[in-house]
């Protein structure tokens, strides 16, 4: 929102988020006339991680209280009572946290062996203080956490006088053996477990999480590698790579417009957020200077998000805690990067001013290996790059009528190579389509503000006769205004919507398999009176959130609903 506005926040009372979605009381407590100094502790409708019932062991990767932005720094030793060290079933990791007083809401990291694990916003605490815990599903790193390694772990915060919260976390990870019958390795051009679907996370006080047994999917095949680039752009993969992702944990934050990169407006605009090119973004990745890859990147809203944090106290909204990799499918790149040389990988994000902060890309290399082989060789077949459209027309207010910024922005790239591999020669083509509408209004002052938006990310991976498609929408509709006696109230819902499936072609035909829709929904409703204590504030506000998965596996659906940072409804309709 308006930067303005969100200066009004300073020195305001500051709200909680968590993530591990429980199931509520049988009986919904009234909820008060307005909040109170404390509220129930955060969680979402989003279903726990499925785990195996096999033999587990836990083990303890971080223990910390961060009170500025010193780094957390320990070791690490791979479990060695659940199976072969590397080939787990399953390995999940949980971050239980807690925070009281006055803080904002800060961002930070988890790195293992230097390869960035989980990435995470935390929530901003009430007086009494709050709990939280995430839960997210890093199989996808098992050959990292199969050996020794060196742990750091960053939330980077300020206590003083005026912001008094510790942010006290614990993380541990559970590894799970194998099930005799399903076991570790599978089809190379598998999906990757967090590709098909937005994000999966869960946040959860003390109660207990319903059973999503009826929710099932096929496991995703671990890379044989990851490698980290860190602060290098330099990378050497295995000679023998047959496939290569790499995932981008993007965010735009950090404070600046940049965490409100979707608000910005071309310098002709009267608005307190500039960006010479409007709010227009995608984040790009490049090998050896050519385009590799296109992404749009989430419109994540943190916690104090839209001036307005008594919108996510209970309830925050998606991705806000569990940060989701950007991925791209580089595998028609392979025969050029296995050529035993080191190759230049860089990160861009289009739209963002010249020599502007408040973007971090950190970048994993996810590789799969052709064990029946030494060197995979291969080459390009086709790059194929659309131009970037991108057009923000800006019409100036007069009179009552609001200021007005219409935008529209796209593109599309398609690129194939293939690989000689021991199965035979197999070609893979990556087509990506981006697309973004917005419309934002304001009017002088910026006591109105408002913006609805809608990205599109459409991916099809193609590989032999096998075709991967994933469709993901983020959609935000907000409206923030200053009335009468300070009363800033804002309105806002977010979607999160994602549709995977794949065709696989046959001689008798095409075959459809694996489909499935994931939809998270989030509505919130706040008012309360700025620029006053905490205690004379009189916020009043509700928020609900759905999420529903439908597919092959089965389905799930669950509603959580609050008023005035009460739970008052908790429903499973799957």
């Amino acid at each position: 929102m308006r930067r303005r506005v969100m200066s009004m926040l300073v020195g305001a009372a500051l709200a909680a988020s968590t993530l591990l979605g429980g199931a509520g009381p049988a009986t919904a407590a009234a909820p008060p006339p307005e909040f109170g100094n404390d509220w129930h502790d955060p969680v979402t409708a989003a279903p726990p991680v499925s785990k195996p019932q096999t033999t587990s062991c836990e083990v303890k990767l971080a223990e910390a209280q961060f009170r500025d932005f010193t780094p957390y720094k320990g070791d690490y030793a791979p479990p060695r009572a659940c199976g072969e060290s590397g080939r787990w079933g399953k390995v999940v990791l949980r971050m239980d946290g807690k925070v009281k007083g006055r803080q904002y809401d800060r961002l930070g990291y988890l790195r293992v062996g230097g390869v960035e694990v989980f990435r995470m916003s935390t929530p901003e605490p009430s007086v009494d203080g709050i709990a939280w815990s995430v839960e997210k599903d890093v199989t996808r790193y098992r050959e990292t956490f199969s050996r020794d390694r060196q742990v750091e772990m960053l939330i980077g915060n300020v206590v003083d006088e005026t912001y008094t919260g510790i942010i006290d976390v614990k993380v541990t990870l559970t590894f799970y053996a194998p099930e005799r019958r399903n076991e570790p390795r599978q089809p190379r051009d598998a999906t990757l477990s967090a590709t098909a679907a937005p994000s999966t996370q869960t946040a959860s006080s003390t109660q207990a999480a319903p059973s999503t047994q009826a929710v099932t999917s096929a496991p995703a095949a671990a890379p044989d590698r990851v490698i980290p680039l860190g602060d290098s752009t330099s990378l050497s993969t295995p000679r023998n790579s047959e496939r290569i992702v790499a995932e981008v944990y993007a965010t735009g934050s950090g404070g600046g417009c940049e965490e409100y990169w979707y608000l910005t407006v071309p310098d002709a605009a009267p608005y307190s957020c500039k960006a010479d090119q409007g709010p227009y973004r995608e984040v790009q990745v490049t090998v050896d200077g050519r385009l590799a890859g296109i992404a749009a990147p989430f419109p994540t809203v943190w916690t104090g998000g839209w001036s307005n944090p008594f919108l996510w106290y209970v309830i925050p909204g998606p991705r806000a805690f569990d940060i989701k990799p950007v991925e791209y499918d580089l595998t028609p790149f392979a025969g050029l990067l296995n050529d035993g040389r080191p190759h230049k990988v860089e990160v861009s994000v289009v739209g963002v001013p010249e020599a502007q902060t408040g973007w971090n890309t950190p970048v994993n290399v996810l590789v799969w290996q052709d064990e029946q082989k030494e060197r995979v060789t291969g080459g390009l077949i086709r790059h194929a790059e659309g131009d970037l459209v991108n057009e923000p027309s800006y019409t100036p207010g007069s009179g009552d009528a609001p200021h007005r910024l219409q935008t529209r922005g796209g593109h599309r790239l398609s690129i194939s190579g293939y690989v000689n591999t021991s199965h035979g020669r197999v070609a893979t083509t990556v087509t990506r389509t981006l697309a973004n509408t917005s419309a934002h209004r304001w009017t002088e002052g910026e006591t109105m503000d408002a913006l609805k938006a809608t990205w599109t990310d459409r991916e099809t991976v193609t590989t032999g006769r096998r075709a991967v498609r994933r469709d993901r929408t983020y959609t935000m509709d907000g409206t923030t205004t200053l009335g009468a006696g300070d009363r800033l109230r804002t309105e806002i819902s977010l979607g999160d919507r994602a549709e995977s499936g794949t065709t696989q072609y046959g001689k008798g035909g095409e075959r459809r398999v694996n489909r499935s829709v994931t939809d998270d929904r989030y509505d919130g409703d706040a008012t309360y009176t700025a620029n006053v204590p905490r205690d004379q504030r009189h916020a009043v506000g509700t928020s609900r959130e759905r999420y529903r998965m439908i597919g092959d596996g089965g389905c799930y659906d669950r509603t959580l609903a609050t008023v005035q940072g009460t739970l008052t409804e908790d429903r499973l309709r799957c």
